[in-house]
């Protein structure tokens, strides 16, 4: 019998899933509706597993996701199977590679196939398994292959006027704005490119090169 924290903000879905779990053994020690109430639930009852969704209040857009991460961080030996519609992919990237990878899963509710299969990947994350939907591991290595998929519209149009060898005055007279927003924008696909070198002639050339790699 495994004891579960169920992180499930539609309280509909959340009892269902407490209907079925139980139903094959396992005990649902607490059920919580947002990230918050995850994080107080884990401290209070030590449970063998999480599972968890994405979107949870009050944002609704990854903090079920953050709250995960920053379990195993404090906890790198609690199993944790997130079960969402959504890859997000910058902290399921974080969650995949927390702990080398074991005790971890991250499922695509509409391609669960079966009660047996979902209970079954529980059962593998609790014992240190890895769990993936090969449509999240699709979406992950994608965008690991493109880095410039993280650059909005403009901060590419930005970093092609660089590739061209132009100085931030003249990419700013291309573009029409001020030099101070050129610099923002290349602030921005510096830490989209994870980037971090301290010298900005070297941060530039590495920029433009990967922008040139990705290009057509």
């Amino acid at each position: 019998m495994l004891r579960i924290v169920l992180a499930e903000d539609s309280v509909l879905l959340r009892e269902g899933l407490i209907g079925l779990l139980e139903r094959f053994g396992h005990q649902v020690v607490a059920g919580a509706g947002s990230a918050d109430e995850l994080v107080e639930a884990v401290t209070a009852h030590t449970p063998d597993i999480v599972v968890t969704d994405v979107r949870m209040p009050p944002g609704f857009t990854d903090e079920g996701l953050r709250a995960a991460v920053a379990l195993r961080e404090t906890r790198p030996q609690l199993p944790v199977l997130v079960l969402s519609q959504y890859v997000q992919r910058a902290y399921a990237e974080e969650l995949l590679d927390s702990c080398d990878g074991r005790g971890v899963g991250y499922l695509l509710k509409e391609r669960v196939g079966n009660v047996e299969e979902f209970v079954d990947a529980l059962q593998r994350v609790a014992d240190g398994g890895t769990v993936v939907d090969p449509e999240v591991v699709r979406q992950l290595l994608r965008h690991r292959r493109d880095p410039l998929s993280r650059l909005t519209a403009r901060e590419q149009e930005v970093l092609a006027l660089m590739a061209e060898g132009r100085s931030n005055a003249s990419v700013a007279e291309a573009l029409t704005v001020s030099e101070g927003t050129v610099s923002k924008h290349f602030g921005s696909i510096l830490t989209k490119l994870d980037l971090s070198l301290t010298d900005a002639t070297n941060r530039r050339v590495l920029a433009v090169l990967a922008y040139l790699r990705g290009s057509p």
